[in-house]
C-alpha cells in the first residue's frame, strides 16, 4: 500500500469514528437575538474600515448576524457545487483509490448543508443567492478534475480559517460556535485530502500539460480564488444590516488597506501550498 493509498485509509477510519446524527446533535435555539455577535467582529467583511468604524456596537452585531448568514450561504453553494463535483466523479475511471473517501465526502457535505441551511432559514428566513457564474469550455487531459478539487481546496481552505476562529470565540451565539466547530472537525480531514490529491494530481499531470496549459490553470485558480473573496463583501447583506448604499459599500470596501490586509493573511496558507507545488506562478493581488 502506497503512502496515497494509507492517507485514503486513515481519512475513511476518521470519518467513521466521527460520525453523527445532524437531525439529532444539534439544539436549536427558537429564536436568535441579532443584537449579540454571530461573526467574530474582526472577520467581519467591513473590519477596520470607516463604515463599520461609524455604526454602534448594536449595529455592528446586527452586521454580523447577517455576515453569518452570508457566510453561511457561501457555504451551502460551494457544498453543492462540491456534492454535484464528487457524484459525478465517484468510481470514475481512475478514481479506484479515492472513491471510499469520496463517500464520506459526500455524507459530510450534506450534513454541514443542514447546519448551515438549519442556521439560515430559521433565523433568517432565507439564503443569500448564488452569484458565481460557471463558462464551460474544452479542457486537457486531467485538467477538468483538477480545476475542481483546485477551487474546491481554495475555498475550504479560507472557510476553515474561519471555522477555527469562530469556534473558538465565546463572544458568539452558542449555536454558532457549534456550527463552525462541527464543520472544522470533518473540513480537517478535507482539507488534508483536497492538499494531498491536489498535489497527487498536479505531479501526475503537470509534465504532460504544455506551458500554456499550466499559466492557463494558475490564472484560472488566481481568479477563482479573487471572485471567492469578493462574495464575502455581499451588498444584500449590507443591505439588511441597515446600510446605505450598499453597493457603493462592497467597492470601496474591497479596495481598502484593512480588508486587503485581512484577505492576504486568510489566504496565506493556502497560497503558499499552491506556490510551494508551483500550481500558482505569481503572487495574487487579493
Amino acid at each position: 500500500m502506497n503512502t496515497f493509498e494509507a492517507s485514503v485509509e486513515k481519512l475513511c477510519s476518521a470519518s467513521i469514528k466521527d460520525y453523527i446524527n445532524p437531525y439529532s446533535y444539534l439544539e436549536w435555539p427558537e429564536k436568535i437575538d441579532t443584537e449579540q455577535w454571530s461573526t467574530t467582529p474582526e472577520l467581519i467583511s467591513l473590519y477596520g474600515t470607516p463604515f463599520y468604524d461609524g455604526l454602534s456596537t448594536a449595529e455592528q452585531q446586527r452586521l454580523s448576524f447577517y455576515e453569518a448568514i452570508n457566510f453561511f450561504s457561501l457555504n451551502i453553494h460551494g457544498e453543492k457545487s462540491l456534492i454535484e463535483g464528487l457524484a459525478q466523479r465517484l468510481y470514475r475511471k481512475g478514481n479506484d483509490l479515492v472513491s471510499p473517501y469520496i463517500h464520506h465526502f459526500l455524507d459530510e457535505e450534506n450534513k454541514h448543508m443542514i447546519y448551515f441551511g438549519g442556521f439560515c432559514v430559521r433565523y433568517a428566513g432565507k439564503v443569500y443567492p448564488d452569484r458565481k457564474m460557471v463558462f464551460t469550455r474544452e479542457y486537457e487531459p486531467g485538467e477538468d478534475d483538477f480545476m475542481f478539487f483546485g477551487k474546491v481546496l481554495i475555498f475550504e481552505e479560507i472557510v476553515d480559517v474561519y471555522n477555527k476562529r469562530m469556534a473558538k470565540d465565546e463572544r458568539l451565539a452558542p449555536i454558532v460556535r457549534q456550527i463552525n466547530f462541527l464543520h472544522h472537525r470533518d473540513e480537517s480531514r478535507h482539507l488534508a485530502f483536497g492538499r494531498l490529491l491536489v498535489k497527487n494530481m498536479y505531479e501526475r499531470y503537470s509534465d504532460v500539460w504544455s506551458m500554456d496549459t499550466r499559466e492557463r490553470i494558475s490564472e484560472y485558480l488566481k481568479n477563482y480564488l479573487q471572485a471567492t473573496w469578493k462574495e464575502y463583501y455581499n451588498p444584500a447583506a449590507y443591505k439588511d444590516a441597515g446600510l446605505k448604499d450598499a453597493f457603493d459599500v462592497q467597492e470601496q470596501a474591497l479596495q481598502m488597506q484593512a480588508t486587503r490586509k485581512h484577505r492576504a493573511e486568510v489566504s496565506a496558507g493556502c497560497i503558499r501550498f499552491l506556490m510551494e507545488n508551483g500550481i500558482l506562478l505569481e503572487q495574487p493581488q487579493l
